[in-house]
């Protein structure tokens, strides 16, 4: 079986952890949007976003700085995010629900100030051209951040019964994970540019 054929088969696999991970992406939305107790936690986290902006935007390149910063940013998360899974599958868990919590709150306070219709447009010019691949991509590494966690709870075990077929299957896994990363990178870097360079435009900025 070649290694493509490996690939595909793992990935056909992970249905479940995609779905979980979807899940509580929507979730981490609705939170985001309904959970008056955020607003301080939500508030400092775009605050922190907003410093970082304004900090791009004072460079001497701006696009090329955005450009870089969203993809090292995320590229790094979606790494971290499939291999911190290992923790128990604690990070991914953690990292999909703010993620969908941000955004929630986000386009919820924009429609409270700015009106449902500016709030919509919002989302369709400037989040959906680029987010329509990094957010299918963060669910993706977060599956496997999960299923990574899955691991070290089934390994966990391994203290009482030694299964060295679980071991193999681990390390295997790993092994496999390696396609995912690079292709999370390439994605999210192509998501950066439509950030960096197309969003702007069809905001008219």
């Amino acid at each position: 079986m070649s290694r493509l054929s490996v690939w595909l088969d793992q990935f056909r696999s992970m249905g479940t952890y995609i779905a979980v991970a979807f899940v509580l992406f929507v979730a981490g939305i609705v939170a985001g949007t309904s959970t008056p107790g955020l607003n301080d936690y939500m508030n400092s986290q775009l605050e922190g976003i907003r410093s970082l902006a304004e900090a791009i935007d004072k460079s001497s390149n701006p696009t090329l700085l955005m450009i870089i910063v969203i993809f090292f940013n995320n590229a790094i998360k979606g790494a971290m995010v499939i291999y911190l899974g290992f923790f128990f599958g604690l990070f991914p868990i953690y990292f999909i629900v703010i993620n969908g919590l941000v955004l929630g709150y986000f386009v919820h306070k924009y429609a409270l100030v700015n009106g449902g219709e500016a709030a919509f447009d919002l989302v369709v010019r400037g989040l959906l051209p680029h987010g329509i691949i990094e957010i299918p991509v963060l669910i993706i590494a977060a599956a496997y951040g999960m299923k990574a966690g899955s691991f070290a709870f089934r390994l966990l075990g391994q203290i009482f019964v030694r299964d060295a077929k679980l071991s193999h299957e681990a390390g295997a896994y790993v092994k496999a994970t390696v396609p995912i990363v690079i292709g999370v990178a390439v994605l999210l870097f192509a998501a950066s540019l439509i950030e960096s360079l197309v969003t702007p435009i069809l905001l008219g900025k």
